[in-house]
């Protein structure tokens, strides 16, 4: 059983307002696979979590778009001083260890590299690494048809 499937019952819970049920599969996620997913947090479908979702971090007001790969203990949330958490666009792919905080947007298409810290916005197609992250260039097939 992955986390993500776990969480998909969490936030079917969370949507009808039941309480307890969301709660113990935080719990039970956060035990078994060492991540935090929060019921209220939005994934889009196809999104795949590498490992099963070891290691994850998500802010509860995080919206993920669809057919995203999100590597292993990646993090993905707010940063101090700053309301907004970050929204993935579809077909974005995120490497292992990746930070991505803050009021940002990563665009459409776009691959954030392993270990990379992400507190800027990321254009569509493009590849970015490094600490801070930045564009390292742009893929011609970012965006399928």
């Amino acid at each position: 059983m992955k986390a993500l499937f776990l969480y998909r019952i969490a936030h079917w819970c969370h949507d009808r307002g039941v309480p307890l049920v969301p709660r113990l599969i935080h719990v039970f996620n956060q035990i078994v696979f060492h991540c935090v997913i929060p019921a209220g947090a939005r994934i889009g479908a196809g999104t795949e979590l590498g490992y099963g979702g070891l290691g994850i971090i998500l802010h509860e007001r995080v919206l993920i778009g669809q057919r995203v790969m999100v590597g292993p203990q990646v993090t993905i949330g707010g940063r101090s001083g700053h309301y907004q958490v970050p929204i993935i666009e579809d077909d974005v792919s995120i490497g292992t260890g990746a930070k991505v905080l803050g009021p940002i947007r990563v665009g459409r298409g776009a691959v954030v590299g392993a270990n990379a810290v992400v507190i800027s916005d990321v254009p569509a197609g493009a590849v970015v690494g490094g600490v801070p992250a930045r564009v390292l260039k742009y893929r011609s097939n970012a965006v399928p048809a």
